[in-house]
């Protein structure tokens, strides 16, 4: 079997375990990532790229809530071409969205660009060595990869406990997560 039928494969188990969660469930396990918040100091001013969720993503509302009580700065991604990069534009919970490129809500393209320090991602599946699986589209893997060209980015996965899976196998382009937060545990892969 393929790599990218082996993905494809994980990617639908996770995406039909996360679809089979019920709406409390999926409250709760939300709730349960916010009360417990992010495994790393959050400094005022920090930059941190939350993310509209689609489908059935866990939502990082309750995160989000508690990481601006700290003190952060918020920002959410925006998709400009397939193949391309994000970019990250400042948002804040009361600012109203729009349907960017791929119908996901972003802010206004008046909204000022900034670079994350820390980037929230969603994700299909994720397993115990810090890999993930996505859509396909390599959005994070990519924007990931460049951002950490000039700086240091803090990459954190959010996660049902669901979606883990044995093993991802991952490709030389693929970028590892250096956290993941579930409903039920954190990960840390820093120094795996």
């Amino acid at each position: 079997m393929s790599d990218a039928r082996s993905k494809a494969d994980l990617r639908a188990a996770a995406l039909a375990a996360r679809e089979a969660l019920n709406a409390d469930d999926r409250a709760a396990a939300a709730h349960a990532i916010g009360l417990r918040g992010l495994p790393i100091e959050i400094k005022p001013g920090v930059v941190i790229a939350a993310y509209s969720p689609i489908r059935s993503e866990i939502d990082p509302a309750p995160l989000v809530r508690r990481v601006v009580s700290q003190g952060a700065r918020l920002a959410l991604p925006v998709v400009t071409a397939r193949g391309q990069s994000l970019r990250f534009r400042i948002w804040s919970p009361n600012d109203r969205l729009m349907p960017g490129q791929l119908g996901i809500l972003e802010p206004s393209p008046a909204a000022a660009e900034i670079v994350p320090d820390i980037v929230l991602v969603p994700l299909a599946a994720f397993d115990r060595a810090g890999h993930r699986i996505g859509y396909g589209a390599g959005h994070y893997d990519r924007t990931l990869a460049q951002m950490r060209k000039s700086r240091a980015v803090v990459a954190i996965g959010l996660a049902f406990a669901a979606q883990e899976v044995e093993a991802v196998p991952a490709l030389r382009h693929d970028v590892a997560l250096d956290y993941v937060l579930t409903d039920k545990q954190v990960f840390d892969f820093r120094s795996s």
